[in-house]
C-alpha cells in the first residue's frame, strides 16, 4: 500500500463574522496516498480552496485533524508552519502570481531565495525546472513578453523548483483558453507520471479532471464517498 500523504479526520471549518459562525467544511474525512493526482470538483462556495489552504497550513481547522507530509498541522507555530510550506507545498494558481517586474528566471528562482542554496545550486534547479515545462528558451523573457500558457508554465516551475512534497493547484487552467489549458494538464499529468509527484488540483472543468486518477466532489462543504 503507498504512503499515505494527507490523511483527515472529522476536519470541520468556520469563519467567523461577529458573533455569526459561516460553515464552509464539514466532517471531511481523507486520505491521500503519495504519488496519487487528486482533482477536487464542485460548485462556487462548496469549500474546495479552504481545503486547498488547509492542506497547505494557510488555514487551521476549526475541528478534527490534518496530518500533512507526517506533521499534525495544528502543533506547527506560525513560523515552522512557514518553513514547512516552504520544504513541502509548490503553489499553482489560477491567475499565474508571476512579478511582473522579475523575468521568467527570476520568478522561478524566488521561493529558493529562502533557502542556504548557492547561486550556482540554484541556477541548476532553476534551469532544471523551466526546462521540465519547456521554457529553457523563455528565461529572460518578463510576464507581459509571455502567452497565458506560458505564463502558467513558469508557473508551475516556480512550483517545482524546490521539489515539493505536494503540488497543490487552484483552477490551474480556469484562465486559459482550450489548447493551452489541454498543454497545461498533459505537463502536471507528466509531474504525476514521471517524477511522482502528489497533486491536489481544485477545478471546475471536466476535461481538466479527467486527467486526475481520482475525482472527488465537495457540495455544501461535504466531500462524497
Amino acid at each position: 500500500m503507498a504512503d499515505i500523504i494527507v490523511t483527515a479526520r472529522n476536519l470541520s471549518k468556520s469563519y467567523y463574522r461577529e458573533s455569526l459562525e459561516i460553515p464552509v467544511l464539514h466532517n471531511i474525512n481523507l486520505d491521500i496516498p503519495n504519488g496519487q493526482f487528486l482533482a477536487l470538483m464542485g460548485p462556487s462556495g462548496s469549500g474546495k480552496t479552504t481545503l486547498l489552504n488547509l492542506l497547505a497550513g494557510i488555514d487551521q481547522p476549526t475541528t478534527g485533524t490534518l496530518t500533512v507530509a507526517g506533521e499534525e498541522m495544528s502543533r506547527l507555530s506560525d513560523r515552522e508552519l512557514a518553513r514547512w510550506r516552504a520544504r513541502h507545498i509548490g503553489f499553482v494558481f489560477q491567475f499565474y502570481n508571476l512579478m511582473p517586474v522579475l523575468t521568467a528566471y527570476e520568478n522561478v528562482e524566488l521561493p529558493l531565495l529562502l533557502t542556504h542554496l548557492s547561486k550556482k545550486e540554484r541556477r541548476q534547479h532553476v534551469e532544471t525546472a523551466l526546462g521540465i515545462v519547456g521554457l529553457s528558451d523563455r528565461m529572460r523573457h518578463y510576464p507581459r513578453q509571455l502567452s497565458g500558457g506560458q505564463e502558467q508554465r513558469v508557473a508551475i516551475a516556480r512550483a517545482i523548483v524546490s521539489d515539493p512534497t505536494l503540488i497543490l493547484a487552484d483552477e490551474p487552467t480556469g484562465d486559459l483558453d482550450k489548447q493551452s489549458a489541454e498543454e497545461i494538464m498533459t505537463l502536471l499529468s507528466r509531474l504525476n507520471a514521471e517524477f511522482k509527484k502528489t497533486i491536489i488540483m481544485v477545478t471546475h472543468d471536466p476535461r481538466a479532471a479527467e486527467k486526475a486518477g481520482l475525482v472527488r466532489h465537495l457540495d455544501k462543504g461535504e466531500l462524497d464517498g
